[in-house]
């Protein structure tokens, strides 16, 4: 991957819902485990107004589908404050060792 960021951990993390203690939810994020992987520009950015937003392409090693450390789209990656939006996942690599992720990334000015 030109470009690419040396290898990283990347938290995954799933969307839930707890209970808030009044009879309703509470929406957030649950942490599913750390995966490491590489990170690399995958086009330009768009800046809309005071939002910046940059594509990247995250390499993981493959994990079968269904297998909880397999993200998918709609879960996130988060390294360190970065939060990465997973778009599109797909397996990659002469025998499909790999996954790659297109996430997003949205940045507030």
């Amino acid at each position: 991957m030109t470009g690419a960021i040396g290898a990283q951990p990347f938290v995954l993390e799933s969307r839930g819902e707890t209970p808030d203690g009044a009879g309703g939810f509470v929406e957030g994020w649950t942490a599913l485990g750390t995966l490491w992987g590489t990170l690399a520009p995958a086009g330009r950015g768009r800046l809309r107004g005071d939002r910046a937003t940059m594509h990247y392409r995250v390499r993981l090693r493959a994990a079968p589908p269904g297998d909880p450390a397999r993200p998918r789209p709609g879960q996130r990656l988060r390294a360190g404050t970065r939060v990465f939006v997973v778009e599109t996942v797909h397996e990659t690599g002469a025998a499909g060792l790999w996954l790659e992720c297109l996430v997003r990334e949205e940045v507030m000015r």
